[in-house]
């Protein structure tokens, strides 16, 4: 069969990959630490199950408008004022089969063929595949822990071309667990400001997860001239531990924009899963306490888990402003970072990512969204088969 170049040319996600090759292990009896997979180990919240349990019951099970039932995208709303300060209307609000599945809809309503999106690196690892098949190129903007996985404005404005079309922001970031503070988002919006053909996609699925007293700003917020040019993409997977519910949300910058993402869905997914948006307006309506509880989980996990690795020989990390992952620096091991990948989960039995998924050889990706237990075993199996090699 001859497929078209867009598909031959997307990558495999290696997170998948990884998660797939430890399932494969663990059918078999294998005692597999997972630390691969971006999902919180936490149940989706009672109240959030029960409201799909009372939709089922009333029999909310037929289709529902693409862009998502109105309740939702009002829903939406609202917690964007509140928590955001973004003056988004409803009819601004497309709900989505997961956040993934927004950022691709945003890409394929935005470019044109030969179109260029900047991406600063490490990236999470689907950001220049949905660019690929919409038509467009990355171009990637290198970082370094030094820089806190941070690009300058100084890079943005150097990388800018009169094809670059769309900005990609990821704050706080998968995979680096680094965001940008107020003052940086200023800054790199000062550049953007000057350059008006330029769209900001604002990836925000991490917002709820911070720690160490960072404060996630929506830029969009941060800079109001810009509004409408940003794409705001959020979900709920992350924040409420509904990772298999699939659904996400985008707030458009204008209803012309709202409307021709929906009459994509419209000729592709159609709307989301109809009893399952019921829960998520539970999760937006109800109480938040769950969002507190997980977040303190993971901040316990996180202060453990950086200090472990920074005992580990040859091992440097930062200390994670957010989301739910550690980056460590392993360059001088001078092992390729898919080999360690490889290697620790065959003979240490540890799911966890190459930095070269992310566009970052010499480092790994580590998710804490498991036990306590868990790490602390992986720790010990990591420095176990560290003096080995």
């Amino acid at each position: 069969m001859n497929l078209n170049a867009k598909i031959k040319a997307v990558k495999p996600s290696a997170t998948l990959a990884v998660t797939a090759r430890a399932n494969e292990l663990k059918a078999k009896g294998v005692n597999v630490i997972p630390l691969a997979a971006g999902e919180p180990d936490f149940d989706t919240p009672e109240h959030i199950k029960q409201a799909a349990l009372k939709a089922l019951a009333e029999g909310k099970t037929k289709y529902t408008p693409s862009a998502g039932i109105n309740e939702l995208r009002e829903a939406v709303a609202v917690k964007l004022k509140l928590d955001n300060g973004l003056p988004y209307s409803a009819k601004q609000i497309v709900i989505n089969s997961g956040a993934k599945h927004s950022l691709y809809n945003v890409f394929q309503i935005l470019l044109e063929p030969g179109d260029e999106v900047i991406v600063p690196s490490p990236y999470w690892v689907s950001y220049p595949e949905f660019v690929t098949l919409a038509g467009g190129t990355t171009v990637f903007l290198a970082t370094t822990a030094t820089s806190g996985f941070r690009i300058t404005p100084e890079q943005l404005e150097k990388a800018i071309t009169p094809k670059t079309r769309a900005f990609v922001l990821n704050s706080p970031s998968n995979p680096t667990g680094m965001g940008y503070d107020k003052a940086a988002l200023e800054a790199l919006t000062a550049v953007i400001r000057t350059h008006p053909n330029i769209v900001i996609v604002a990836d925000e699925i991490y917002e709820k997860l911070t720690y160490g007293g960072f404060v996630h700003h929506s830029i969009a917020a941060l800079a109001p001239d810009l509004f409408d040019r940003t794409f705001t993409v959020n979900g709920f997977s992350k924040t409420y531990s509904m990772t298999g519910w699939r659904l996400g949300y985008t707030a458009c910058p204008d209803e012309q924009s709202a409307k021709a993402m929906a009459s994509l869905q419209d000729q592709s997914t159609s709307g989301t899963t109809s009893f399952a948006q019921h829960g998520a307006l539970a999760a937006l309506t109800g109480s938040q306490d769950c969002v507190t509880k997980l977040r303190a989980a993971f901040d316990e996990r996180r202060a453990f888990i950086v200090a472990a690795l920074n005992k580990v020989p040859g091992v440097t990390c930062l200390d994670p402003q957010g989301a739910f992952y550690v980056f460590p620096d392993i360059s001088a091991w001078k092992i390729p970072s898919l080999e360690v990948s490889l290697k620790l989960l065959d003979d240490a039995n540890i799911a966890l990512v190459p930095g070269s998924a992310f566009g970052a050889e010499g480092y790994v990706r580590m998710s804490f969204a498991t036990s306590l237990d868990n790490l602390r075993e992986a720790i010990v199996r990591l420095t176990d088969w560290r003096k080995k090699i």
